[in-house]
């Protein structure tokens, strides 16, 4: 057994977006006293799904009762807020508009509504003149108001979280990219490209688009593939055609929300996002292709599963990534004054999408764990609204394993 001076820190973070820090956070305040590090193979953080956003602090209201997204995301909103206005990060809770634009929509939308009151959240149903009051150049046959739903600045919230992770003793190490791991009896070692080895009882794996290609160098079969989907988005030349935030009615199928419009924090308005497969883990536009990530993803039986059961869907995304004109046309369902000159070209993301073997869309957040180790394996939207909580639930896995491995953690019992 290693003595306790042995390990670099009690528990280790891979990926420094906004749920890997949530965790180290939650670590340093759960238990404080533990020794905390956090690997990011970036020259600062947050700069991939967290950075990337369109910065909306969901409701919660798209998602099933009793799942982790619903669990998470209708804390986690709250909490958000709450840390937003306590650290002076800009914020604001403006509400949103759920809009159906045609009749076959209309069901989909009453379903919201119950689900919305399920979760206890403030719902309101509109027509078309009351939609008018709160959008005036939105057209749509009926929609929902959801009073809770805000916007802040993600990457800004991730900066806190890695400043309080220092001021409580963490380590956070920049470009630090992770190249293999080797799990013993004792923990984990864990070996960085420029020859950094970090030795630690417990492995967190918060690696984001990678998050698949890490558990597998920890020795695990994740059961899973990370397909990537880049979205992208225009800023509208005309913010004053949104005051806040409009959506259509999401299609079930898909755990995509469909383009919408979003008054951020800083009075711009996005316009997006679409969903089209990337070439690569970080393929923010057509030309970045990384043949080895491509082919990884090709491999995956899931990926052709996808692509034979939802090509109709695919081929719609693709053709309005290429056309512009054809994305002028989904935003004129909603906002019909648009034209394509009010469009213009802002960075895109990518969705780190979890598919099962079987071609399964992973829909809920998934968390599994092996010895010394906890994989956070699918952590698309929300997960920055529902960072917080999801930090504390990866912290309590944390600890627990470091203490079924021998080790008490300090104050343990408050995991628990």
């Amino acid at each position: 057994m290693m003595t306790h001076a042995a390990y670099d820190c009690d528990v280790l973070v891979i990926g420094g977006g906004i749920v890997g820090l949530s965790a180290a956070y939650a670590l340093t305040r759960t238990a404080p006293g533990t020794r905390v590090t956090v690997l990011e193979k970036e020259r600062a953080p947050a700069l991939h799904q967290t950075g990337r956003n369109s910065g909306v602090i969901h409701s919660g209201i798209y998602y099933p009762p009793g799942s982790l997204k619903a669990r998470y995301a209708l804390r986690g909103a709250a909490e958000m807020v709450d840390f937003c206005r306590d650290h002076g990060i800009a914020h604001a809770v403006t509400g949103k508009l759920i809009v159906a634009t045609d009749r076959a929509e209309l069901p989909r939308l009453h379903a919201l509504v119950q689900r919305g009151r399920e979760h206890g959240l403030p719902v309101r149903e509109l027509g078309p003149a009351q939609i008018a009051e709160y959008e005036p150049r939105v057209r749509g046959l009926a929609a929902i108001r959801v009073g809770t739903t805000g916007v802040c600045d993600f990457r800004a919230v991730a900066g806190r979280l890695a400043d309080e992770v220092r001021g409580a003793g963490g380590l956070i190490r920049l470009g630090a990219e992770v190249t293999a791991i080797d799990r013993r009896p004792w923990g984990v070692a864990v070996r960085t490209a420029d020859g950094l080895v970090v030795r630690a009882r417990v492995l967190v794996n918060c690696a984001g688009l990678h998050c698949d290609r890490v558990a597998r160098l920890a020795g695990d079969d994740p059961g899973m593939r990370i397909v990537p989907f880049r979205g992208e988005y225009y800023e509208l030349a005309r913010p004053e055609l949104v005051r806040g935030l409009v959506y259509p009615v999401p299609d079930p199928a898909f755990p995509f929300l469909g383009v919408h419009l979003t008054r951020g924090h800083d009075g711009s308005v996005h316009v997006g996002p679409n969903a089209v497969p990337a070439a690569a883990r970080e393929g923010y536009g057509w030309p970045v292709v990384r043949p080895r990530e491509l082919l990884d993803t090709l491999a995956w039986p899931g990926s052709w599963r996808i692509a034979r059961r939802h090509w109709r869907y695919g081929a719609g995304e693709v053709h309005r990534s290429l056309s512009k004109g054809a994305f002028t046309q989904a935003v004129r369902r909603l906002l019909p004054g648009v034209t394509e000159d009010d469009l213009r070209p802002s960075p895109a993301g990518v969705r780190a999408q979890a598919v099962l073997r079987d071609g399964t869309l992973v829909d809920d957040f998934l968390i599994r764990e092996a010895p010394h180790t906890v994989h956070v394996l699918n952590a698309p939207s929300p997960a920055a609204t529902a960072s917080l909580p999801i930090g504390r639930e990866v912290a309590r896995r944390a600890l627990l394993r470091a203490r079924a491995a021998g080790w008490k953690p300090p104050t343990l019992e408050s995991v628990e």
